[in-house]
């Protein structure tokens, strides 16, 4: 944490930085045995995955829904189902198996880029109309905080983005405190909030790409392999890469049967290129 106090009696300035993302795996599906169970039932059908893990079975049966093929299923269990999927490119199975990430300490760059991958992604994200920005953090990049004398030209950018927002804040706030300049700029009735909105909104606009933002995510299997292949590619973007690392690493451990062909290999930046030999399931 670097922190620092701006010049006169304005609003002490905080920064902080950072430099990996935090992937919070807050959802995933689950299944109504029962409702299963009955539909086989109902077909005349018996059949179980040897897999536990529901997003597996999911893709699974959705899969065998499109051929009725419970009654005769392949050797190899749910691993081998799910190898065949992706052999054969039969990705629109893979759609019906989603989860829900919370990331943070990433920076605005990068989600520019992230919410640029629609299919199969929904996106909530921090709102900096609504949340104010005086005590924040930034995102160095690597290469930057590699070298001394970069990280201090990139401090010093910061520092005087972040003063700026600041003093504009409490300048706007103070100006929208009268009514004849508020009257131009707000609707008649504002409130606290409304000048506190207009003030951040308008502020906001020297904050750098370096600042950190908060998303929520909702991804299905195949636009998340999606995803890993373009931003797990030794051409991506470092940052968003090092969001691809952490999301692989969590979703192999959740679903191996999915994600499991998946490797990494290292670059000379601390992070891995991301491959596999099915491409774009």
């Amino acid at each position: 944490m670097i922190a620092s106090s701006s010049a006169g009696s304005h609003a002490p300035e905080t920064l902080r930085l950072m430099t990996n993302p935090q992937v919070y795996l807050l959802g995933r599906q689950v299944i109504d045995q029962q409702v299963l169970q009955r539909f086989l039932s109902d077909h005349g059908v018996q059949w179980s995955s040897d897999s536990e893990v529901p997003a597996e079975v999911l893709c699974e049966t959705a899969g065998r829904v499109c051929y009725m093929s419970f009654a005769r299923p392949r050797p190899g269990g749910n691993a081998a189902y799910l190898q065949h999927i992706k052999e054969s490119g039969h990705g629109s199975v893979l759609e019906h198996a989603v989860w829900n990430f919370l990331v943070t300490g990433v920076s605005r760059s990068l989600t520019h880029e992230l919410v640029r991958h629609r299919a199969g992604f929904s996106y909530s994200q921090l709102s900096q109309r609504y949340v104010d920005e005086s005590t924040a953090e930034y995102v160095e990049p690597d290469i930057i905080a590699s070298d001394p004398e970069l990280h201090q030209v990139w401090m010093e950018a910061i520092r005087q983005a972040h003063q700026a927002y600041v003093r504009l804040v409490e300048l706007l706030t103070a100006r929208l405190g009268d009514s004849v300049f508020a009257g131009k700029w707000l609707a008649p009735g504002a409130t606290l909030t409304d000048r506190r909105k207009a003030a951040r909104q308008a502020a906001r606009s020297v904050l750098p790409n370096a600042t950190e933002t908060k998303i929520f995510v909702t991804a299905n299997a195949r636009a998340l392999r999606h995803f890993l292949e373009l931003r797990g590619s030794r051409q991506a973007e470092p940052e968003i890469r090092k969001l691809a690392n952490r999301l692989l690493e969590l979703l192999q451990q959740d679903a191996p049967h999915l994600f499991g062909d998946y490797k990494t290999i290292p670059l000379p930046d601390g992070t891995c290129e991301i491959v596999t030999d099915y491409k774009k399931v």
